[in-house]
């Protein structure tokens, strides 16, 4: 084989691993997307009828309510449960002991928009079984996982966002999360 050949041999081999690398890549975005249409579809009916509607058939969750943060321009499907699979595709929601509902997501996808969160701002809960609330940001700390008081102060009247910290932490899993708490608010007229 010619050195003319094997040049054009390794071009082609570089050329369609190139190829499938940029495929690979594409087509994590597009089952993203795709994911999004199949969640709001889910969302939307079971807003309609208040039944839990998986957005495929092998979901292990299923959306339970709306997030919106309209001065953020966030509009979130989230769904329900904490785990790894859910939080793959929007936060996860789960009711703590004391009554508040509690929002968790990866920094770096869907709650990365809590790096521009203030106190002051307002949160839309919009939940299958029951009306929208709003909620205002009251606070905002940085806690260790691991610190039971983290939730302190939350109940039937509070929304708790949390998300991974530091946003720009190279390692994921690190100890540290940024807690967002708001309470229910008036609506603005």
């Amino acid at each position: 084989m010619t050195r003319a050949r094997i040049r054009q041999w390794l071009t082609i081999a570089l050329l369609l691993a190139g190829g499938w690398q940029l495929a690979s890549a594409a087509w994590i975005h597009v089952k993203a997307a795709l994911a999004q249409v199949l969640l709001r579809d889910a969302l939307e009916a079971s807003l309609r009828d208040g039944a839990a509607h998986r957005p495929w058939p092998w979901a292990d969750t299923w959306p339970v309510a709306r997030l919106s943060a309209p001065g953020l321009q966030v509009d979130l499907v989230v769904l329900a449960g904490f785990s790894g699979q859910a939080l793959a595709f929007g936060p996860g929601m789960v009711r703590d002991p004391g009554g508040a509902l509690v929002l968790s997501g990866h920094r770096d996808t869907h709650f990365r928009f809590l790096r521009r969160v203030a106190v002051g701002d307002r949160l839309a809960v919009h939940p299958v079984h029951g009306p929208r609330r709003e909620y205002r940001v009251t606070g905002l700390s940085v806690r260790d996982y691991r610190d039971r008081d983290a939730l302190a102060g939350a109940d039937g009247d509070s929304v708790v966002l949390v998300t991974c910290w530091p946003f720009e932490a190279l390692d994921a899993g690190g100890p540290l999360r940024l807690v967002v708490h708001a309470r229910a608010a008036a609506p603005e007229s």
